[in-house]
């Protein structure tokens, strides 16, 4: 991994970029951490890491637009405040978002292998992978419905489980099943 990028955050709100030797902004630096990189903040003052604070700032910003966050846990959160909650957030919430972001991104690679095994079936040409975008796919019929209903119907025969290896040892038979 990836040396932190060091932001000094100065009096006057201002932010630093020590690796660009630029001032930047919040969102900038919201853009830097979407691109996969840490970063460390210190007040120029006192020494003082205070990236906690500036990565609050960055969710609060973010929220204006969209709210992130139900209404009623934020009155949990303040309601409660550190006592009850921060256990919480600090053992239960990050993981449980790294598993969710592992599980979505396994997801969405098998999504992508089913449509193009799908592609292949149906005769549609094949179109490139970035252009398969599984968070774009409203014509497509809930997934958990469909594996619901398929529950009570047999199993298929053995050798489908592997669509290139069944299609391969049956390449050249017709009217075979």
């Amino acid at each position: 991994m990836t040396d932190p990028v060091i932001i000094k955050k100065y009096a006057n709100r201002r932010l630093y970029d020590t690796e660009q030797s630029a001032y930047v902004t919040l969102e900038q630096v919201a853009g830097r951490i979407r691109a996969g990189r840490t970063i460390k903040v210190i007040d120029a003052a006192s020494g003082e890491d205070v990236t906690g604070f500036i990565l609050n700032q960055i969710i609060l910003e973010a929220s204006k637009k969209q709210a992130m966050l139900p209404v009623s846990l934020l009155h949990l959160i303040i309601r409660y405040g550190d006592n009850l909650l921060s256990d919480f957030f600090e053992k239960y919430l990050e993981e449980t978002l790294k598993i969710y972001v592992h599980s979505k991104k396994t997801f969405d690679s098998y999504f992508r292998q089913w449509l193009r095994m799908g592609m292949r079936v149906s005769g549609m040409p094949h179109r490139d992978e970035s252009e398969i975008n599984p968070d774009d796919m409203d014509g497509i019929p809930d997934m958990f419905a469909m594996l619901n209903s398929t529950q009570d119907e047999p199993a298929p025969p053995e050798e489908a489980d592997e669509p290139e290896e069944y299609a391969a040892s049956h390449k050249g038979r017709k009217g075979t099943k």
